[in-house]
Formats: C-alpha cells, structure tokens, sequence
C-alpha cells in the first residue's frame, strides 16, 4: 500500500507544518481543522497526506504499541513510505498508525524524508546522533542543575568558568549574558554584579568601578635610571616642611621660608622622567594616581617616590619656586631652582599645633595677603563636609576631615607655586597647560551650607589648555597645576618643560604638549569618575554594615518634588520625599532604611526635624 497521489478528501489525516490536521472541505482552497479547534484555508501544496482516513478525531492519534527497533532493522539499506512503515512498526495503516510513524520520521533518529519517500538511517549513523544526542542531553541537565544553583545563590567550583561570562557583563565589557537572559533578569552591569555576589563568585565588597573603567590595578613595573649630573643649589640648611594627611605616602612638595620669600619645593620628578621615555608614555596613559578607599595606584613605578618624594630620604632633589609677594600679596619675582632639600613631614594635625610658632608663623603671615587678594578676585568660599574614606583589613573607615587652618595654608601655598610657576613659563613664551575657570552667573558668595551647595553646582569646570586665562573659583589671574608631579601627569608636562628651560634643552611645541594632554587628560578623567564611584561604594558598603545606622541631614536643595539632604559625617546626598518643603538649611534626624550597593543606592527616613 502506497499513499495516493490524488488530493486529499473530506476526513483525511494531514501534516500542516508539523502537526496533525483534519481535512473538512476540498475547493479552490482547502479547509483545515488543527488540533486546537481553530479551522483555517490552506493551499494543497501547504499540506501533506499522512492517511486518506476516515479521520474525525485528534483523540484517536493516540500512538499504539509497535516493534520499531524490529522495524528498521529489516528496513536497513532500503527506502520505504509512510504506509509500508507502519506496517512494519504497528501491524497496520491507520490515521493512529500513520502519525505515530510519521513522529518517528520527524524525529530523524532513524528514518529521515517524507510521507511518500523514507530512507532508512545506517547504523553507524544511528550511533552518531544517539551519541550526540546523550551529549546535549546531559549539557541541558547540567546547564538546568547550575541554573538552579544560581537562582538558590550556591554556586559549585565547577561554575566559576561558566560565570566568567556574568563578570564579563559586570565589567561592561558585553552587553549580554546568556546566564542573566535565562534567570529571567535583565541583562546590566548591575544585575551582574548582584548576581555574582549572591553566588559568592564576588566578595560582598568587591570594587567593580576600576575593572569597568579598564584601570590599571597596580603600578607600572618599568626600570628606573639614575638622575643625571647636574648643579644643584643647596637648601639643605633651609628648614623645609612636607604637610600632609597622616599616612599620605607620595609627599610631593614641601614648604620654606627664609625670611623673604616663600620656597615650595615640588618632587624633582621629570629628572627620572624625560619627555617620551618608557616612564613617560606609561603616566600619560594612566593621567594620574587612583586613590581609592582600598588602594592607591600610582601612575609611576614605586621607586621612583621611593627615591624623590620628599622626606622620604634625608635629602631630597626638587624643582623649588622662590616666590616674592608684595604687601598686597601680589606676585613680584619668581626664581625656579634645582635643589637639595632636607625636608620633614608632618600631618595637617601636628602642624596645626605649631601655627604660633616660628617659621609656621612667619609662613602664614607672608600668605595671608596672598589669600585676601585671592578673595577680593572672586575666589569661592566653600566648606561643604569631606570625609576620608579608608578600607584597613575588614574594616571600613570614615573620618569627616576637620576644618584647619594648616589645610588652608598649604593649599594657598600650592596656589602660589601654580601662579609663579605660570607666571615664569608665560614671561619665556613657553607651551604649558593651564588650568582656567570661567567666572559663575551669581558671583555672591553664600554663608550657609545650602548657599555653598547651590554656588557649587553653578560653578563652571575648570579646563586645561594651552590658553592662558583667569581662573575664576581660585581667584587667580593665571594659574597652572606643578605642584604634583608625582600624582598628575600634567603637573609632570609642566616640570618637563621648566627643566628643558632650565638646561638650555628644546621644548616641546605646542602640538607636543596639547596631544599630550588630550591622552592624559581623557585617562585622569576615567580615574576620577572611578575614584567618586568607590568612594561611594564603600560609603554604601559602610550604610551595609551599620543598618541601624542614624544621624543628621541638612537640607540643601529641593528638586523633582523631592528634599536634597547633605548628610554631614558621611558627605553623602540623599534625596527624601517629605509631606511638606522645609525651609533650606533645616537640620533633620535621619534613619537608615535601606542599601543597595550593586545600584549605589540608599534610602533614608526623617524621623523628626529640629
């Protein structure tokens, strides 16, 4: 018995893309009914006879018992049809017979083709595909098995190359995740990072800010040579001061003062680091040093801080401004020097304690009319609250950095080297960058916390350029950053070309120093979304382990329907959805209600206002 070759009639069984169906009407199109009750029209060729019937319910289709194995072995080396195959396999043709045989064909484990032609798979084939088929089978088990150890968060060893893939997305290094995509959740760095987390692949702690920004994780390993033969002018018996944070560990500039002007010595770092040397290429790339809460990564080699960082050996080559200001604190002379220095270090604190004696008294003196210029000029009055944030072993500490009048005075006194050193590269038509701001809308300088944080946020950034031009918020006329060779690479630009000045060397064009700077400059700026991203992680990571954590807020802002609230002893903003607006500067008591570190998110409540 073959299948006919005529159409099919009323109450044939059927083969409509791949399912079973009941033929009702024959005309210029064929009726249909699928097993789901729904009837369409078809054209013949749509369609494949599997059993002239008569066929009048999906129920019959129920597969019989049969001797398939029995069936394709007498069938080997040979081809067949669907009614003769089940015959072989059921004993009989019938609408039943016929789909069960037809599902075998489908399967193509061992007969392939169609109703009217079957060939009978080789045996050696059959092996194959069962092999293959074993295989996948047990990949789909085991894929399920890790599956549900992911969603009960208690990953296997044996996962860790698997979730390889999850990191990947947590890195932002892809966009998808096969993992992520089959637990149902949406495919961002977030939920990456939550996911590994909860599987114990991550620590709770882990940082993923560096590895998404593609930052380097330790110092470059390169040599470092020897500084060159060249005079030095000796202020060895110059006393010299390296203030600092306590546990600062690249001091790179110091403070003198020798009864008439004030000597800042800077790190010496370009006689290690020449234009274009191994060292200078690798700073470039990195822009600055990374200091995050639970590392520091420097930019440079460690030896060569080792060697110049001021204090750090009993004496010390630097690049030194000697700065002469007038009574007014306007800039009169600078001279730049090459040094030895022999500098102590001590902390904001401990110099705190000695500002009445001499020569921090005589130091402050000489730079307070400097600062009042500075403010006369327009120079921003903001204190909005810091913090020191530090990771030592398992312990996250946050420290509020005091308001100190030795903070004050070493940042005015780096101001100064900035304006000196700028002065002097501009008098000799040298290519430098410098650092400009352009000057707020409302220049009225506020008194409250809230009036800083409003006169923050108008203040446009500073830029860094081969333009010379004022700096609005340090009041300054001119201004360049050379104070921090050690930690900045464009501070580093600057000594490089002082040296080259100095030593009667060519300096680099124009062209030289701004490709430079647009290098460093895009990789400082990655370092310090990086550095503002952990330092807000591990605050949130602090929030986590304190949940019972509560303090004071003071409203700055209101915004989006919601109250703006600085929260002073962690200089975090949070925003709070209060009943009524309280008048800025309002001081609310503040409850934690909950962390989500993957989403840098905390939500506070405010228990009551005073």
């Amino acid at each position: 018995m073959s299948i006919p070759t005529a159409p099919p009639q009323a109450d044939s069984l059927v083969l409509y893309k791949s399912r079973p169906a009941r033929v009702l009407a024959i005309g210029e199109k064929i009726e249909i009914l699928l097993e789901t009750g729904q009837k369409k029209r078809v054209r013949p060729k749509d369609i494949q006879l599997l059993h002239p019937g008569p066929f009048t319910d999906f129920s019959q289709l129920q597969p019989p018992e049969g001797e398939l194995e029995a069936a394709w072995e007498l069938l080997a080396g040979t081809e067949t049809d669907l009614p003769e195959l089940a015959e072989l396999i059921f004993g009989e043709y019938s609408p039943a017979t016929a789909w069960a045989a037809w599902q075998q064909v489908a399967d193509g484990l061992l007969f392939q083709g169609s109703p009217q032609a079957i060939r009978v798979v080789s045996k050696e084939q059959v092996e194959q595909e069962r092999a293959k088929r074993q295989a996948k089978a047990a990949a789909e088990q085991d894929w399920q098995a890790f599956l549900r150890r992911m969603a009960a968060g208690k990953a296997a060893p044996e996962d860790g190359e698997r979730l390889k893939e999850v990191e990947r997305l947590a890195l932002g290094q892809t966009e998808r995740s096969r993992i992520l995509q089959a637990l149902g959740h949406q495919e961002t760095p977030e939920n990456a990072h939550r996911a590994l987390i909860q599987v114990g692949y991550w620590a709770p702690q882990h940082n993923p800010y560096p590895g998404r920004a593609g930052l380097p994780d330790r110092a470059p390993d390169l040599p470092v040579g020897d500084l060159p033969e060249e005079p030095r002018l000796d202020l060895t018996q110059l006393p010299a001061y390296a203030i600092d944070d306590a546990g600062n560990e690249d001091p790179d500039d110091a403070l003198s003062f020798d009864g008439e002007r004030l000597w800042i010595h800077v790190a010496d770092v370009a006689a290690l680091v020449p234009p274009d040397s191994d060292l200078d290429r690798e700073a470039r790339a990195r822009g600055c040093n990374q200091y995050r809460p639970e590392a520091t990564v420097n930019m440079l080699p460690p030896a060569i801080t080792h060697r110049l960082g001021l204090g750090l050996q009993e004496i010390s080559p630097a690049l030194s401004f000697a700065c002469t200001y007038d009574a007014q604190g306007a800039l009169v002379q600078v001279d730049v020097h090459r040094t030895w220095v022999r500098v102590q270090r001590l902390s904001y604190e401990s110099a705190e304690a000695c500002l009445q004696e001499s020569p921090f008294r005589e130091i402050a003196d000489y730079i307070a009319p400097f600062r009042q210029r500075r403010f006369v000029q327009g120079a921003a009055r903001i204190q909005l609250p810091e913090v020191s944030v530090r990771v030592r072993g398992d312990e996250i500490q946050i420290r509020p950095l005091p308001i100190l009048q030795s903070r004050a005075l070493v940042m005015d006194a780096m101001l100064m080297a900035g304006e000196a050193a700028a002065r002097w590269c501009q008098e000799r038509q040298m290519p430098i960058p410098y650092v400009t701001q352009a000057p707020p809308e409302q220049p009225a300088q506020p008194q409250d916390l809230a009036g800083m944080y409003a006169y923050r946020r108008q203040l446009k950034p500073s830029r860094v350029s081969l333009a010379a031009g004022p700096h609005a918020g340090l009041g300054l006329s001119l201004y360049t950053r050379a104070t921090s060779p050690l930690r900045r690479y464009s501070d580093l630009l600057v000594h490089q070309q002082i040296r080259a000045q100095l030593r009667g060397e060519p300096l680099l064009s124009e062209e030289q120093i701004s490709a430079r700077l647009g290098e460093a400059e895009e990789a400082a700026a990655a370092v310090r979304r990086v550095e503002r991203l952990s330092n807000q992680h591990w605050k949130l990571l602090f929030l986590k382990a304190h949940p019972n954590w509560q303090g004071e807020g003071v409203v700055v802002d209101q915004e989006d329907q919601k109250t703006v609230v600085l929260i002073p002893e962690l200089a975090l903003e949070t925003r709070l959805r209060l009943r009524s607006v309280p008048d800025r500067n309002r001081r609310l008591q503040l409850r934690l209600r909950g962390v989500d570190v993957p989403d840098l998110l905390c939500w506070f409540q405010a228990q009551s206002s005073g």
